[in-house]
């Protein structure tokens, strides 16, 4: 597993994350002729999201605070 380590790559992680989170929310959406495969996808995006989610809280919790406030 990478990890992130700089801003740069938590910013790039952050839109990697909100991709895979709009495409988990139009996979329901959109009609499928095969169902498994549908559900195959979704859980692999969502475990793909949690990674990215397990990465950046473990950036954060490390990073020293930023004294611009943001």
């Amino acid at each position: 597993m990478s990890t992130i380590q700089s801003r740069r790559q938590l910013d790039n992680t952050r839109k990697k994350l909100q991709m895979l989170e709009e495409r988990l929310g139009e996979l329901g959406a959109v009609p499928v002729e095969n169902p498994q495969t549908r559900e195959l996808t979704r859980r692999s995006l969502k475990k793909l999201a949690n990674q990215l989610q397990e990465e950046i809280a473990r950036f954060e919790s490390h990073a020293p605070a930023r004294s611009d406030g943001a």
